[in-house]
């Protein structure tokens, strides 16, 4: 009895060929954070045309992909795409290498410091160079970009003397007032005055 079931050729060209072919740059429908995986450059940029920008980030229209690599050889740099997702896709002509660098340097510093709570005691007796030194510590954790939560410690009857805290605390304040912003004004939490401060911008 014959047997007459053949696959269908319509199905085994389509995933043979999905190896060997030219990969298609444009098809990036299903792929939207492909660009920042791999980031063509030069030759790997095959669709055409393409958004410039220039080396001084001067916009350059829509030219011909062929015509910016000229471009970009003539000035010695690379043609990098920038934007992959737009239509039709942002390249720049820039130092790749260098771009590189930034991007990686960028990364790295953003990584590194993650902004912290420092706490600053002091109490209502504490003489007046140990606050200075106190402030200058607090200083210190603010060029950090860490937050500074300053704490006036009340035991006893130092608690019939708020205002004492108070004076040391706005004391505290004023000199850092060229780098930090108040975020929380002094208030009273239990037995101690708290004022939070934030490194300013």
């Amino acid at each position: 009895m014959p047997q007459s079931v053949v696959a269908p050729r319509s199905r085994i060209p389509d995933e043979s060929k999905g190896d060997s072919g030219i990969p298609p740059p444009g098809d990036r429908r299903g792929l939207p954070d492909r660009g920042e995986h791999k980031q063509r450059v030069n030759e790997q940029i095959r669709i055409s045309p393409i958004r410039l920008i220039g080396a001084a980030g001067e916009q350059l229209g829509v030219v011909p992909t062929s015509q910016a690599l000229e471009m970009a050889r003539e000035a010695n740099l690379d043609l990098v795409e920038v934007a992959a997702q737009e239509r039709p896709p942002v390249c720049k002509i820039l130092d790749y290498g260098k771009f590189r660098y930034q991007q990686s340097h960028k990364k790295t510093k953003a990584k590194t410091h993650q902004q912290k709570l420092k706490e600053i005691r002091v109490r209502p007796k504490t003489g007046d160079h140990d606050i200075d030194t106190k402030i200058n510590q607090a200083r210190r954790f603010l060029e950090h970009k860490d937050k500074v939560q300053l704490n006036v410690l009340f035991r006893g009857r130092e608690l019939q003397h708020i205002e004492e805290g108070q004076r040391i605390i706005l004391y505290m304040m004023e000199k850092l007032v060229d780098i930090a912003k108040v975020e929380q004004a002094p208030r009273m939490e239990g037995k101690r005055m708290v004022c939070m401060l934030a490194p300013k911008a």
